[in-house]
């Protein structure tokens, strides 16, 4: 076994079980049958990344269940069925604290489960909280401002080029060529269409024009430390210039990836990140994002504390591979660390799934 793995088997009360791991997830094939469109669908998982992450649990030595999305999950709970841990992915459908609710439900129930808890899933859905805490914090973010309705354009005092996107959707979701923008008057239509599109307010902040990157952690708190950094470029002839849901749909034509180099910028990068990640108190692993402002600076962008896992198509294990860590491994990381918040009760939580 190796050093980062955890043990399959956890003794309780003198004998010896199968720790089994609950799978809760969102399948992009169950919400594209239910007549919802394929950019609704994009933050949600593919039937390769669950087996994928199943096949990497059982190969650590856990038993597994797939348990499937939040009502799913809530249905077994009400029937009586319970998990060692629950590896939980889902993103849920509606509202902005739509993360969390699969973490509350975990805790009403007291089993434990991967990555963060409902106050930091409902907090970095939002894009517009999230910066505040982070300003608070004194790290860098970009100036910005919130239009609920149009005519909060009007006393936006922000420094044109400006860059809006929906206040709390992921994937790059309602980002596109017009997303950069440099008058007033274009700001306002823009707003419009993407309140009316999305019926949610509108992050309206000041453009970052330089190098963009993102940075995964592992580990929670004091604990938490960084695996590595990738930077991206977006190719000319991409739908937009800025990473927009269109341009991440079509990545293998649209951006080239490649790792950060070793400097004194990679260290503030970094160090932007891992700040960031510990002032959000995001557990086990996520990806922070980052851009240069026009002085070269560092900026926080946004945090992704339910990061894709993908095996070779997500960032995390992207970065993982880069860094050496095999895909398994880094599953057994997350594991570990979630495993880890429970000290012994992570043997006798619960009934396990019969």
């Amino acid at each position: 076994m190796s050093k980062t793995s955890h043990p399959a088997a956890c003794e309780s009360r003198g004998r010896n079980h199968l720790v089994t791991v609950g799978l809760v997830y969102d399948l992009r094939d169950d919400y594209l049958a239910q007549g919802l469109t394929e950019e609704q669908v994009a933050e949600f998982d593919s039937v390769a990344t669950i087996a994928a992450l199943e096949r990497a649990l059982r190969s650590l030595g856990y038993g597994t269940e797939r348990i499937g999305n939040g009502l799913a999950l809530a249905g077994q709970l009400a029937a009586g069925k319970r998990w060692d841990l629950v590896f939980n992915i889902a993103e849920g459908l509606h509202g902005r604290s739509r993360e969390a609710q699969v973490p509350a439900l975990l805790e009403m129930y007291g089993i434990p489960y991967t990555f963060s808890d409902p106050l930091v899933c409902a907090l970095t859905l939002d894009k517009a909280m999230t910066k505040r805490v982070i300003q608070s914090a004194g790290l860098h973010t970009p100036r910005f401002g919130v239009v609920t309705s149009p005519g909060d354009v009007e006393s936006l005092q922000l420094q044109f080029p400006l860059f809006a996107k929906p206040l709390a959707e992921g994937t790059g979701k309602g980002v596109d060529k017009d997303s950069r923008i440099e008058s007033s008057s274009v700001l306002k239509k823009v707003c419009v269409r993407l309140l009316e599109r999305f019926a949610e307010p509108v992050l309206v902040e000041e453009y970052l024009p330089g190098r963009e990157f993102t940075t995964a952690i592992l580990g929670t708190g004091h604990e938490a430390r960084v695996l590595g950094t990738i930077e991206f470029t977006i190719r000319a002839n991409a739908p937009s210039q800025d990473y927009s849901y269109e341009v991440k749909e079509q990545c293998e034509q649209c951006v080239d990836y490649f790792p950060m180099s070793h400097s004194d910028l990679r260290d503030q990068v970094e160090t932007l990140a891992l700040g960031a990640y510990r002032v959000l108190e995001c557990r086990d692993t996520g990806r922070v994002d980052i851009r240069l402002d026009a002085q070269g600076r560092p900026a926080f962008i946004e945090i992704n504390p339910l990061p894709g896992l993908h095996p070779t198509h997500s960032d995390l294990p992207m970065i993982a591979t880069q860094e050496g860590m095999a895909y398994e491994e880094l599953i057994g990381r997350i594991v570990q660390s979630a495993l880890a918040r429970q000290e012994s009760a992570s043997c006798h939580v619960g009934k396990r799934a019969s």
